[in-house]
């Protein structure tokens, strides 16, 4: 997870103190977990991203087994890890699983490399219940952005050869990718040449658009015109999208819609958002409390079955991450993401 550039935010941020007053159809068959021939596993809303950059992490048996336990339904993971999918077979928890951004290159250019990572990665493991897989993962580099669509449909190609066609293909996205999003319904593109064939080739796949979604970056980029509980999912702040008549209580749904409007903008409504990462981190800086953290978490698994005021019903979202991971580089919030301390205890307590 890389802290997301929140510019797009502000305008919606300042517009907040301006206005007075101010839920995602229902889960098809693209938000069905699926086992690794695409068979429906159910509906899933919450999942928790599962990072290893730690030196004290629990086992993938125990780690899997906490999911188990704590009633969790899908995990994302980063890389394909044997030892993560040996411990999910048979359990049924929805996977979302990415291809390394360094990968990507060779994805695009040689489909026998797609073929090959298929072969290892997914084909062993029929037990899994596979049921995305991202081509990177908040790629920001404009060349190699340019590989992404080409991977995915090398991916794609060797999904169906191998007759593992249920799972379906995406990328995941830093928010920043959507600007104008103030009002919700403003929202388009940043651009248009990289994202609108991504979204028109996922319409045609029936695959979701995955996004990294954070508000908290946005309130401690601007705690002057965003409030807490806007960010929280707390009572306190209602906006009223003029574009659309759709009222907001929760910075989260308004940038979800602004997705959503991107996509529309795009000539592409049919295609939806899974929300591939969010959080809120307890503790190493400005607003990162246990108090916060757990306000944020357990408000938003209380709420994603809702859907946005935009489109109602379960909005299928993975909160990052969790552990608390030592390694993890950059601000020493990074660290405090978990849900849970490496030794399985609880960061702070929620209820699934």
């Amino acid at each position: 997870m890389a802290n997301q550039e929140v510019s797009s935010m502000l305008a919606m941020a300042a517009a907040l103190l301006l206005v007075a007053v101010a839920t995602f159809p229902a889960e098809c068959g693209a938000h069905r977990a699926v086992d690794a021939r695409g068979h429906n596993k159910g509906v899933h809303s919450i999942g928790v991203c599962n990072g290893v950059l730690g030196n004290n992490l629990p086992s993938p048996a125990d780690v899997v087994k906490l999911y188990r336990a704590k009633g969790i339904s899908a995990m994302r993971i980063y890389a394909p890890e044997s030892n993560v999918l040996r411990a999910l077979s048979g359990t049924g928890i929805g996977l979302l699983m990415d291809v390394a951004n360094e990968d990507i290159s060779a994805f695009a250019s040689t489909p026998s490399v797609a073929a090959a990572w298929v072969k290892a990665n997914v084909k062993p493991y029929p037990g899994v219940s596979f049921r995305y897989i991202a081509v990177g993962n908040e790629v920001t580099d404009a060349d190699a952005q340019k590989n992404i669509l080409p991977a995915m449909k090398n991916l794609n190609g060797a999904l169906a050869a191998a007759g593992l066609s249920g799972i379906k293909v995406s990328t995941s996205l830093r928010f920043d990718v959507v600007t104008d999003t103030f009002p919700p319904s403003s929202g388009v593109f940043a651009d248009d040449d990289y994202m609108v064939p991504i979204a028109e080739y996922l319409e045609s796949t029936g695959a979701p658009l995955l996004a990294n979604v954070y508000p908290y970056f946005a309130y401690v980029d601007d705690t002057t015109d965003i409030h807490l509980d806007y960010a929280t999912f707390q009572p306190g702040t209602t906006v009223t999208d003029d574009g659309n008549g759709l009222t907001y209580t929760s910075l989260f749904d308004a940038m979800v819609d602004s997705i959503y409007a991107a996509l529309e903008d795009a000539g592409t409504p049919g295609v939806k958002v899974v929300v591939s990462e969010t959080g809120w981190p307890s503790s190493g800086s400005f607003a990162a409390t246990v108090q916060n953290a757990r306000t944020y978490n357990q408000n938003l698994i209380n709420h994603v079955g809702k859907g946005t005021p935009k489109r109602s019903g379960p909005l299928e979202s993975y909160i990052f991450a969790m552990f608390n991971e030592n390694l993890k580089t950059g601000d020493e919030t990074e660290r405090h993401f978990g849900l849970f301390n490496p030794d399985k205890s609880p960061a702070y307590t929620l209820s699934f």
